[in-house]
């Protein structure tokens, strides 16, 4: 075994961003309640009562617990009435889940570039894209990293071309765009509670929307489509996406400690700038005036001697983990055959960024052991 191995072997392992449940043990007490009860699965009051309790929390009318948050997409844009052929704006810089449903619907993605201001979606590509392909169903906007998109200017020019919007917070929830919640600015907001999240139910997702009657269809539809009857009689098709009881529970749990998370998120990013901010050819996500993020993961694009590739293989030989940015949808190999709008921003952040460990978990001295590790590259 090489020194590089023993050394990692007795590092502790420091991940990107892993579960953490709450010191108070909030998710195990509505967990037992569902054992106590025998409402294991597949409904009850944990599910009814998460979804009140998440759809207050970010301020939406109405919410369906769901078996993930690419469930929650599929629905909201089956709920918007995206059929086959129908053409569904996407961002390319995003994580495949945002656009995989499109297909399940038969739809046909067209993929647009972010901008540097936010890294998400560009106002001016959208607009770009809208005159080429003036026939669009509905535009997915996503929240990268926990960075907000440019809401105002986006909305604006959807609404000027009568289209639905499906905001994918999947990485945002706890971030606020102008004091409002991302993911209920739009007709449809959709989260994930995936073991990377920001908060974690294990697996599970939440759509929510103002429009009470289509998320009431949504848990139709997410229940086999079963109609009320004696017998098992279906009229539409169906989907198994409801979320279980005992899972629900966990996100009841976690829910309470979502101010804590984002607190010590932003704690990690401020920590990381501090530290490598000065550093030649770094630059961090960045966060607007207008936006308050959730900063779910730390992600910075490198334009000097040091490339991201360094920083992930000096951390992983330390047995700490760290990632790429997003490889953009129109460079994917199944995705590559749809059209894309938009110049080189994606391309360039993917080629130029990395994310760094920001587990909620993390002790300064966590933190310390990282940057010390990323700033020797710099000596080298």
């Amino acid at each position: 075994m090489s020194n590089n191995e023993n050394s990692k072997n007795n590092r502790k392992r420091i991940y990107l961003s892993s579960p953490h449940m709450s010191d108070e043990g909030y998710e195990q007490q509505y967990v037992q309640q569902a054992f106590d009860t025998n409402w294991i699965a597949p409904l009850g009051e944990n599910v009814n009562e998460f979804e009140k309790e998440f759809a207050a929390k970010v301020g939406s009318k109405a919410a369906a617990a769901l078996s993930s948050g690419t469930a929650a997409i599929h629905l909201a844009l089956k709920a918007a009435g995206v059929g086959k052929g129908d053409i569904v704006f996407c961002p390319t810089l995003t994580f495949a889940a945002t656009a995989n449903p499109i297909i399940y619907q038969n739809a046909t993605p067209v993929f647009i570039d972010s901008d540097y201001k936010t890294w998400n979606m560009c106002p001016k590509a959208l607009q770009e894209a809208f005159e080429k392909y003036p026939n669009v169903k509905v535009v997915i906007v996503v929240h990268l990293y926990g960075l907000s998109a440019d809401m105002d200017k986006i909305m604006e020019i959807c609404n000027r071309h009568n289209v639905t919007v499906i905001e994918d917070a999947a990485e945002s929830l706890g971030t606020y765009y102008k004091g409002k919640h991302t993911g209920t600015i739009s007709d449809y907001g959709i989260y994930s509670f995936n073991g990377n999240k920001i908060i974690t139910t294990s697996g599970g997702g939440m759509l929510v929307s103002n429009n009470e009657e289509r998320i009431q269809k949504a848990r139709f539809w997410a229940t086999q489509s079963r109609d009320q009857a004696k017998h098992y009689q279906h009229s539409e098709l169906g989907f198994n996406y409801r979320m279980s009881n005992v899972v629900a529970g966990i996100g009841r749990g976690q829910l309470k400690v979502l101010e804590e998370r984002v607190k010590k998120k932003r704690y990690i990013y401020e920590f990381y700038k501090k530290e490598l901010g000065h550093f030649h050819g770094v630059d961090f996500m960045p966060i607007n005036d207008w936006d308050e993020p959730n900063c779910w993961l730390t992600a910075l694009t490198l334009s000097g001697k040091v490339r991201p590739i360094d920083v992930m293989e000096a951390l992983e030989k330390e047995n700490i983990e760290a990632r790429p940015i997003w490889k953009p949808m129109h460079m994917q190999p199944y995705f590559e055959q749809y059209e894309y709008v938009g110049g080189d921003v994606s391309d360039k952040l993917f080629e130029n960024g990395v994310c760094l460990p920001s587990d909620s978990k993390m002790t300064d001295e966590d933190l310390e052991r990282v940057c010390k590790i990323v700033k020797g590259l710099w000596s080298k």
